[in-house]
């Protein structure tokens, strides 16, 4: 082994000569038009691939020693070679050449000057299924690194709802106040919606987790290639079906993109809510000073701009989508070139909804919440005009005419000085027991619906929602 990595060494200034050509000099006179580079080459980006290039490569070189298309010393050349490569990218010593129009070119003539025998490297493979494989083996890594945020801020939803105790706050339709609702279960609603992120995210990965490795350009290889053992090697637990299909399918990308896009608008949500919350007007909030910034000119000011980035990186993540079903809607079977324009997007999304990820789980971990200013806001009578009817439809009375019976008494208090608690206790219909329904607090204690703002099936959902959280962590655990 020794010998032929020595061999390696002193043949690498042919060698990084033959590599430094494009990879299809043959057919060509002239080189590259610089133009052609500037705007074609691709390492600035699909860098981040480099692990991944590299793991696809040691399986496509180990299945080519199992056919006997490499021999048993010119495999643990290679995979020697491949080693040094992945080490020179970890550690940052990588050194990048003019020539190096992608991470594939990069990472092939690299091996190839430390093992002129991965000139061989190649063989049966295409740029076409190289490449679908590096992008399915990163994002089946990187939707479960999401997802573990994801349920990081379950954690925290979960932690301050069981802080959060009996206390209420107005529940909203329409942004108008509607009825209370315990401050638990609204931190929960949050809670719940990111649960249908994390399994997205893992459907979208489980679309990402088939192998495509022996498909070639598009047609497969007259080599006796085995596409089932090499995915098998990579820990796929499937290959594609058909080799056109495999090299032109960019859908598991945009499921990526839409469960990533899906994080994104939860994180719009709740950083809308809290921009309200700690907004002058609503005071139900105050953000902790190491998750807001100030002004430059009004000294006064506490800015959620946390809050503020997450609906705004929203629009973004949701482009990133839109952008790739718009190159993916006119392309002909099977490889064109627009689908290197799959990587832009989807590492920028994964980036953007990490990092909101971890910003908003902070926000709203450290966020101290004016309980008095929510029960203040929520104890308005109106707010249990629901009740009144329901009260009324106990004793017998059709729900729409209760319906009428309570809004007419609601109007008759808005038009005149008198209190909705005084009009509803004077009502020969109603009187002093549904007039109690009208007290502060109350209306979190009458709900008993499984499910419901009721202080009585909170304390279910919680457990409920423990245990899922739980069960997100343990399936995670599991894909590590």
């Amino acid at each position: 082994m020794s010998e032929t990595a020595d061999a390696g060494d002193g043949a690498a200034t042919n060698a990084g000569a033959e590599a430094s050509r494009t990879l299809w000099h043959g057919r060509f006179a002239d080189g590259p038009a610089a133009a052609l580079e500037a705007y074609t080459y691709s390492i600035g980006f699909d860098i981040r691939l480099a692990r991944d290039d590299i793991e696809g490569s040691r399986a496509h070189v180990r299945g080519l020693g199992r056919v006997d298309l490499l021999t048993a010393i010119e495999v643990d050349a290679i995979l020697t070679a491949l080693d040094r490569v992945e080490t020179e990218f970890a550690n940052g010593t990588f050194e990048l050449q003019p020539r190096d129009e992608d991470i594939h070119t990069a990472v092939e003539r690299r091996t190839t000057e430390l093992a002129p025998a991965a000139a061989k490297m190649h063989t049966g493979r295409s740029r076409n299924d190289q490449v679908a494989t590096d992008v399915r083996l990163y994002l089946r890594r990187e939707l479960v690194e999401v997802a573990r945020h994801v349920v990081a801020l379950q954690q925290v939803f979960l932690e301050r709802a069981i802080n959060a105790g009996e206390a209420y706050l107005p529940g909203y339709t329409h942004m108008q106040r509607a009825q209370p609702v315990p401050l638990a279960h609204h931190l929960l609603a949050h809670g719940w919606a990111l649960g249908r992120d994390v399994k997205r995210l893992l459907d979208a990965r489980d679309a990402t987790n088939e192998s495509v490795l022996g498909a070639g350009a598009l047609a497969g290889s007259s080599l006796p290639l085995d596409p089932d053992a090499t995915a098998a090697d990579l820990g796929f637990p499937r290959r594609f079906e058909n080799s056109l299909d495999a090299v032109s399918n960019r859908e598991f990308v945009a499921d990526s993109l839409y469960a990533l896009a899906m994080v994104g608008i939860h994180l719009s949500r709740i950083g809308e809510e809290f921009w309200l919350w700690s907004s002058g007007e609503m005071g139900f909030a105050r953000l902790a000073d190491g998750y807001a910034t100030g002004s430059s000119m009004m000294p006064q000011k506490k800015n959620p701009d946390i809050a503020e980035l997450a609906r705004g990186k929203a629009g973004r993540v949701i482009g990133n989508l839109m952008s790739l079903l718009v190159t993916l809607k006119g392309l002909p079977l099977t490889y064109n070139r627009d689908l290197q324009e799959d990587k832009e997007p989807i590492f920028d999304s994964l980036d953007q909804v990490t990092a909101g990820l971890i910003a908003v789980a902070g926000m709203v971990e450290t966020a101290e919440f004016d309980l008095d200013a929510m029960a203040a806001a929520a104890d308005d009578p109106t707010a249990g005009a629901t009740d009144l009817a329901e009260y009324l439809v106990r004793t017998g009375v059709a729900f729409r005419d209760a319906h009428a019976i309570v809004g007419a008494i609601v109007r008759d208090s808005l038009a005149s000085d008198a209190s909705l608690i005084d009009l509803v206790n004077d009502h020969d219909q109603l009187g002093a027991e549904a007039a109690q329904l009208l007290a502060p607090g109350r209306g979190v204690r009458n709900r008993v619906t499984a499910g419901g703002a009721g202080l009585g099936p909170l304390v279910d959902q919680r457990d409920r929602f423990a245990a899922a959280v739980q069960a997100h962590r343990a399936e995670l655990d599991a894909l590590t």
